[in-house]
């Protein structure tokens, strides 16, 4: 007699279309990794390590390839809208945890995006046209929402193209690098050098913290897991393959830019790419970058808004947001309450924040959820399930979790004091929710 009753319910849950394939999840991935932020990164690693940018980087990445690790073998165990949030709920079967953090991810994300608004209305804009910063980035996330309205699909779509355009700034710079290298002013030995008067393993670490940022990004494509084709296959190969992909276009960027330019003129400069363009001699016209900045901002911002939607809407299908946030298009299949919320809420950041203020929290809340990710793979290794899944070997989310402890340890009393902060506000939200959702239900 249960039977019967239990198959309509299941149906008549919101379901998403299934419409991302391998190669448009490789994009997203990377697209999502080589964001806006490494466009002036090399400048402020050089700041804290010396020439040898490369060396962060990729201790970073292999920090990234952990917890990469641990996502891939929870989203193809569980392959479900809310990712973080849901791997939470199974293995600590707390709804509060759950909660916080998928709030945490929810946080950072939209805090992220209002943030990119930010940047995306400021000088390289002005480069072109002459309008408020206020204004520019009200209607940079009004086109970003209606853009995710439409569907997934055309969003990535549109994702494709602009990752193309980010990548080729960043081979651009190697290229000119590559320009520059046949003069007798390029340095290769700085490449190596590390920063005076600072300890090569203290001057590395913290370096690292900020490395590490420029490769978060992965985590969002774990909210797509019910629009991945064979998610359980392409889900893995698409992740591995995007991290070590940025990895190595990181790195190429990094040795480049140090050969080129000396590490006080880098350190000392706000657009470090676009000065080793300039130095290269290639005569790249200086709009040329702010183009590709402006696209790597703006791609950057949709992948993040697509991710915001989707953990929202699957927070909303576990009850730990109001349920109406769940309701879908009936023809395109997306999270339209989810989309319309996630875009007022960066809005209202937008114009109440500055640039910095809303940037600080979001590596802190980011490695709360990934702590919480990579305890979660050890304690659901006990749960089994039907499906074969990928796996990762224990000692994978053992060091995942080392490292995040080592990365949050960098973190400064200010940065820590904002996220409590934040984190009281998702106490308050949930309490409010379970006041009024038992009162929904009884009416």
């Amino acid at each position: 007699m249960n039977e019967p009753t239990s198959v309509p319910q299941a149906q008549s849950k919101p379901r998403l279309r299934r419409a991302i394939t391998g190669p448009m999840l490789f994009l997203f991935i990377l697209g999502d990794v080589l964001g806006a932020g490494v466009y002036a990164l090399a400048g402020t690693i050089a700041g804290e390590v010396g020439g040898a940018i490369w060396v962060p980087l990729l201790l970073a990445l292999f920090f990234a390839m952990l917890t990469a690790g641990s996502y891939a073998e929870l989203v193809t165990k569980y392959p479900h809208a809310g990712a973080a949030s849901v791997f939470a709920e199974k293995a600590f079967k707390s709804p509060l945890i759950s909660f916080l953090v998928g709030f945490s991810m929810l946080a950072a994300a939209v805090t992220s995006a209002a943030g990119l608004s930010l940047a995306f209305a400021g000088d390289y804009l002005a480069a072109f046209i002459d309008v408020s910063p206020s204004v520019a980035a009200l209607v940079f996330l009004v086109m970003i929402a209606l853009l995710n309205a439409r569907g997934v699909k055309e969003s990535l779509g549109a994702n494709v193209v602009m990752t193309v355009i980010e990548v080729s700034g960043l081979l651009l710079v190697i290229v000119a690098a590559g320009w520059f290298f046949r003069s007798s002013e390029a340095h290769f030995g700085r490449a190596l050098e590390f920063k005076a008067g600072v300890n090569p393993v203290l001057g590395v670490l913290s370096a690292a913290l900020l490395a590490f940022y420029s490769f978060v990004g992965f985590e969002t494509s774990a909210n797509l897991a019910e629009e991945i084709q064979r998610v359980r296959t392409v889900y893995p190969r698409a992740l591995f393959a995007a991290l070590i992909t940025a990895g190595i276009v990181y790195m190429g960027v990094g040795v480049a830019a140090s050969v080129v330019l000396p590490m006080e003129k880098l350190a000392g400069s706000s657009a470090p790419l676009l000065e080793v363009v300039r130095a290269s001699g290639l005569n790249i016209p200086p709009n040329v970058f702010a183009f590709i900045a402006l696209v790597a901002v703006a791609n950057g911002a949709l992948l993040t808004m697509i991710m915001a939607s989707r953990l929202m809407f699957g927070m909303a299908r576990l009850e730990l947001l109001p349920t109406a946030l769940s309701k879908v298009l009936p023809k395109r299949r997306t999270p339209w309450a989810a989309i319309v919320a996630s875009t007022l809420v960066a809005i209202g950041l937008t114009l109440t924040g500055t640039l910095a203020a809303l940037a600080q929290t979001v590596v802190l809340l980011l490695l709360f959820v990934f702590l919480s990710t990579n305890v979660a793979v050890l304690v659901l290794r006990g749960d089994t399930v039907a499906e074969q899944h990928f796996r990762v070997p224990t000692w994978v989310p053992v060091l995942a979790i080392i490292s995040c402890l080592l990365l949050l340890s960098q973190q400064g009393l200010d940065t820590w004091l904002r996220g409590a902060a934040l984190l009281m506000v998702g106490i308050l939200l949930y309490g409010c929710n379970r006041l009024v959702a038992p009162v929904a239900k009884a009416s």
